[in-house]
């Protein structure tokens, strides 16, 4: 594992976990950012459902290993989005460090890394990403997941292509079209599936 993968894998202690899927949500009332539950230990932010795009919540345990240990076979990818500046909406992190701090500077600076033409070089002007996960019962779900950066290209900004992807679909499509690509990070970790509920009961990082 490389150095910024090692990096990543430390800081997505809280990142993203699949939840149940709700009805999509209109743009301002989209949730944003990780909530702390039990005195810090568990982690719980939104992600969409990959296949339908309805929101769902994930739940990370401070202490579970990182990265997991699971079979190559045995993961399921879970997408994280992210946006160029000036890009408007809302996301299920925003800002650097932003409301989401333990893991939204890292992303935002391997997108800048990466591709400076379409980010810029400034980590603190990307104005956030989403999460994509596979839910459970989906044919290709597993308890690990596998986290694949996906960033868009010179071309989607030529074309003003870029738009709010909420399904692995759509960024298949973004890949396809040359609009967008991914990077998998070199890790994976395990997560539980909760109710918007949870996400509710927790406190938002200060």
């Amino acid at each position: 594992m490389n150095r910024t993968a090692k990096v990543l894998a430390v800081a997505a202690t809280a990142i993203l976990v699949a939840g149940v899927g709700v009805s999509p949500a209109t743009s301002d009332s989209l949730p944003s950012g990780e909530r702390i539950l039990g005195h810090g230990h568990a982690a719980v932010e939104p992600a969409y459902n990959a296949d339908t795009g309805a929101l769902m919540y994930l739940l990370t345990p401070a202490g579970a290993p990182l990265p997991a240990v699971s079979n190559s076979h045995a993961r399921s990818p879970l997408y994280l989005v992210e946006y160029p500046p000036g890009t408007g909406g809302t996301f299920n992190c925003m800002g650097v460090p932003g409301n989401c701090p333990d893991h939204d500077g890292l992303v935002a600076g391997f997108a800048t890394q990466t591709m400076p033409s379409v980010y810029g070089t400034d980590p603190a002007a990307v104005p956030g990403h989403d999460h994509i996960a596979d839910p459970p019962g989906a044919p290709d779900f597993n308890v690990a997941w596998e986290v694949i950066e996906v960033l868009w290209t010179d071309k989607a900004v030529t074309d003003h292509a870029i738009t709010h992807l909420t399904t692995d679909g759509q960024i298949q499509d973004a890949i396809q079209a040359g609009y967008a690509v991914k990077f998998d990070l070199g890790f994976a970790f395990n997560c539980s599936v909760v109710p918007a509920t949870v996400y509710a009961r927790g406190v938002p990082v200060s």
